[in-house]
């Protein structure tokens, strides 16, 4: 019988297999522990990816609701002013047609009577046109003519003209 432990002066053997062996069986333990310690941490991710996902549906189903509420009163909005806007349209061509009608209905007469006003009011008066007018007379001093009116005032220098 052999016994496990080596005796003085012995040496303990081993084959390139067995070392071959107790590599692989470390590489693989070491292998493993980095996967378990990659899905414990995607687990976490994934965790929190669900719990975020969650939280944005619990947000946005409310936004959502108010945004669509919106939209529909923006949209009664619309129509109101549409509304609105043809009957402004409707207004607008009736007093064009009503200002058409007056200016139809008024203009002519009131043109020719006002060119009888004044061809009465011309024939009152007394003046022709073909008369010239009356000139006024004027003094002309050195370098400047002065109106009639102001021979016997003062002129800007102060002296008498």
């Amino acid at each position: 019988m052999s016994s496990m432990s080596p005796k003085s002066g012995s040496r303990c053997t081993v084959s390139g297999g067995e070392v071959a062996g107790i590599l692989v069986a470390v590489f693989w333990a070491i292998l493993v522990s980095f996967l378990a310690v990659a899905l414990a941490r995607l687990a976490q991710t994934l965790r929190a990816t669900t719990k975020l996902v969650a939280d944005v549906t619990e947000q946005a189903v409310p936004l959502l609701a108010e945004a669509s509420s919106a939209v529909r009163s923006a949209q009664t909005q619309i129509d109101r002013v549409d509304a609105i806007a043809s009957d402004v349209q409707e207004v607008t061509s009736n007093a064009h047609a009503l200002s058409t009608t007056v200016a139809s209905t008024f203009g002519g007469p009131l043109v020719k009577v006002a060119a009888f006003g004044y061809g009465v009011r011309r024939a009152l008066g007394g003046r022709k046109d073909d008369a010239p007018a009356k000139e006024s007379r004027r003094t002309v001093i050195v370098g400047r003519t002065v109106p009639a009116s102001r021979r016997s005032r003062w002129n800007p220098r102060g002296s008498r003209d």
